[in-house]
């Protein structure tokens, strides 16, 4: 694993500095493979980054797939959707092609079964075998966010879906504050690609910044990240980094 750790002196320039490493990835992914593979997270933080793409016309978005980290179970055009926030700020500016965007399906019943389906369509995208366990998608990029709880994805302290080690996608019932059940690849995903981004923001972040950071045992989700074969960039405001001691 390749670890980096940026500290940038507010969320613009951290923004503006991410949409470059995507620009570069995404162009050594179609150089390489014909295709580019981005996993994408909600939340706040990211909504710069999202904008500052929309605007980057020179993208190969015709051979970008964009998929979700994680999803609430509400209906796509529910304030709450991740899907709804990326579609608005992102993906209905760039000229994507309607079939290169593989949301999560909460049209469904329950989370398990939007769990399921959205795991099918992840098997069939990346051509993995069967049954199911041998093999994990190799994402080009997965930006994550980080929770003041120490969360990453909808991945939360003590949530069984941290034991998963075969599925792709797993149903969780967050406890606590969270208002609504979640889908959300998980870590076996997660630590399977090839370029993992972790963006923060704000003081509320800075002792799970710490924590993840600098201590090597923590059992935070969002320590758990550790790519095998890829690397894995924190990208940080300055209040997110001010209990750092680098």
């Amino acid at each position: 694993m390749v670890r980096e750790i940026l500290i940038f002196r507010d969320a613009g320039l951290m923004a503006d500095h991410t949409a470059g490493e995507w620009a570069a990835i995404a162009g050594k992914a179609v150089r390489d493979k014909g295709r580019f593979t981005a996993a994408l997270s909600g939340g706040k933080t990211p909504v710069d980054l999202y904008r500052r793409l929309s605007r980057i016309k020179d993208l190969p978005w015709d051979r970008t797939h964009i998929f979700i980290v994680d999803e609430r179970f509400v209906p796509f055009e529910h304030e709450a959707s991740n899907y709804g926030m990326i579609e608005r700020t992102l993906l209905r500016h760039t000229g994507i092609p309607r079939e290169n965007v593989h949301p999560v399906p909460t049209a469904v019943d329950t989370p398990g079964e939007a769990a399921g389906r959205y795991e099918e369509e992840l098997e069939y995208f990346f051509g993995l075998r069967h049954p199911r366990g041998e093999g994990m998608p190799r994402f080009d990029l997965i930006l994550l966010g980080l929770g003041a709880d120490g969360h990453t994805a909808s991945l939360f302290p003590g949530d069984p879906a941290l034991k998963e080690t075969s599925r792709l996608a797993a149903a969780v019932s967050p406890s606590g504050f969270a208002e609504h059940e979640r889908i959300t690849l998980t870590l076996p995903v997660i630590n399977n690609a090839a370029n993992i981004m972790v963006l923060a923001a704000g003081d509320s972040k800075a002792a799970a910044v710490r924590e993840v950071i600098a201590e090597s045992n923590s059992p935070l989700p969002a320590a758990m990240v550790r790519p095998e074969q890829g690397r894995l960039v924190f990208l940080l405001d300055r209040r997110a980094a001010s209990l750092l001691s680098c």
